[in-house]
């Protein structure tokens, strides 16, 4: 079963092939619909500048929101990290727990 992150960013192929040592597993590509031969057929599709990828907050790149599935990109290094973060400006956030406080002066007991 897939497992969603609980964070991921998107960004154009484009911008990520500026990385020196960018490679892709097209192989692990979304599947598209495609008639073939008047058969409907799955193929992976192709990628092209124009479309966007997903950076996960482990700087593993995918073909869609799921951070173990469709993965193009998966050799972390510390220059990619560095690229992620000074070059595409990726900030995973922190995010604070919620704290709920109950009303001041309120008496629950109806007896």
């Amino acid at each position: 079963m897939a497992t969603m992150g609980k964070y991921c960013k998107a960004y154009s192929l484009k911008k990520l092939r500026e990385f020196s040592q960018w490679t892709e597993h097209s192989e692990n590509t979304r599947k598209e619909k495609q008639q073939v031969d008047g058969k409907e057929v799955e193929v992976n599709r192709v990628l092209t500048d124009d479309d966007f990828l997903y950076l996960q907050e482990n700087y593993v790149v995918t073909d869609g929101i799921f951070k173990d599935e469709n993965i193009i990109f998966d050799n972390i290094t510390l220059e990619w990290q560095k690229f992620c973060k000074n070059t595409l400006l990726f900030d995973i956030p922190v995010y604070e727990p919620v704290q709920v406080q109950t009303s001041a002066g309120k008496d629950t007991d109806h007896s």
